[in-house]
């Protein structure tokens, strides 16, 4: 099985608690699927003030890619760090993992071009617009929800896309969504956010919002963290919000995006990352074709890469 997952916070769990990527106690490490298939991966850097009041968060940033790039270099006989869809196949090529690197908040580059521009050369190729809290680039779907972008924000969505950097809309308010729709010609993703209709919770997307990303061919990631998949969620729970993704014509716009060591508690039958095994064999049984499999568990996002993220 080969898979592509858009969003995890492994990195910030090293940055914390120590340890690396080639085993953690977490949901993810680089050991877990040695041997089962191509696997890409966004590994985000992030940075909350609560949690780390004594630093800026562009100083987190900053250590955190040190982090990052030094657990690369460690384990280089397992993974590659890939800014292009093309440098990913070189790393599958060569039996590696390929590691691509995200920024989820733009605050942890104070909202700020030039440190955007900084960033894309450090090779981040997707930046979510906020976290939770609000920023100088728009509210959130937490705090200031009926806040859209200010100029601010849309000038730094104009400058992603010709970087050729994803804007990740995951954590944004409903009006900073349409602002970023306005905006840009280019795919967008929300690497981790799962559907509204199916749980009504504020991180996920309504229909209309799924419908507005297939119509910038790009994706949406489903999220294996429980309070967004619904009440006492399993296998089957997953199963209804991509069922619904798919009931809206997202055959070629639905990915993975677990947000893996972001979060608290999991499906039934789901401890880590290992497990999207399990969720590929039981969809499976549920007559998906390896086919459809195949886009949603892997191209889909792969494809959305090679369109927008350039050197």
């Amino acid at each position: 099985m080969d898979l592509f997952d858009g969003h995890c916070d492994t990195i910030l769990k090293c940055y914390l608690e120590g340890g690396g990527l080639r085993r953690q106690t977490g949901h993810l490490d680089l050991e877990r699927r040695r041997g089962k298939g191509r696997w890409a991966q966004f590994f985000a850097t992030f940075g909350s003030p609560e949690d780390m009041p004594d630093r800026s968060l562009w100083e987190v940033f900053l250590e955190e890619y040190a982090l990052f790039r030094s657990e690369i270099d460690a384990n280089a006989d397992l993974v590659t760090f890939c800014r292009t869809g093309a440098e990913a196949e070189a790393a599958f090529a060569a039996g590696k993992t390929a590691a691509f690197l995200s920024a989820e908040g733009a605050e942890l580059l104070d909202c700020d071009l030039e440190k955007l521009r900084m960033a894309h050369r450090m090779g981040v190729r997707i930046v979510n617009i906020t976290w939770n809290h609000p920023n100088a680039l728009s509210g959130t779907n937490a705090e200031e929800p009926d806040r859209g972008l200010s100029e601010q924000g849309r000038a730094f969505v104009k400058t992603m896309g010709e970087l050729g950097m994803l804007v990740d809309v995951s954590h944004l308010s409903d009006p900073g969504f349409w602002d970023v729709m306005e905006i840009t010609n280019r795919p967008v993703v929300a690497t981790h956010s799962n559907s509204r209709a199916v749980f009504p919770h504020p991180r996920n997307l309504t229909d209309e919002q799924f419908t507005a990303i297939i119509n910038t061919n790009g994706v949406a990631g489903l999220n294996m963290y429980a309070g967004f998949l619904g009440d006492d969620p399993d296998l089957d729970t997953v199963v209804s919000h991509l069922e619904h993704f798919l009931a809206l014509g997202g055959e070629n716009n639905v990915s993975m995006g677990g947000d893996w060591d972001g979060i608290t508690s999991m499906p039934r039958g789901m401890s880590g990352i290992q497990d999207m095994e399990k969720l590929y064999e039981h969809l499976l049984r549920r007559n998906y074709s390896e086919a459809l499999l195949e886009k949603v568990f892997y191209s889909n996002l792969m494809r959305v890469v090679n369109e927008v993220c350039s050197m």
